[in-house]
């Protein structure tokens, strides 16, 4: 049980990282969702908001933030 309560600690750790980052940078990230290729159609009773761009962007840098992970600590 003791590998599961590290892996707990981290991700909570790694929760409280990424709210601070966008706590402290959340005005300078306005861009974040409005990237081209992010779809979004406004009519009269419908809104659709698609964000294909930045999507790819976060998976991305996920994967690669993960990769690093596994090669240096894994």
């Amino acid at each position: 049980m003791q590998p599961i309560g590290k892996y707990i600690v981290f991700l909570g750790l790694a929760i409280v990282v990424i709210g601070l980052v966008l706590w402290l940078l959340g005005p300078k990230l306005d861009w974040f969702g409005s990237l081209p290729g992010d779809l979004r159609v406004e009519k009269p009773g419908f809104k659709l908001f698609a964000p294909f761009t930045t999507m790819l962007l976060v998976s991305v840098l996920l994967s690669l933030v993960l990769w690093l992970i596994r090669r240096f600590f894994g």
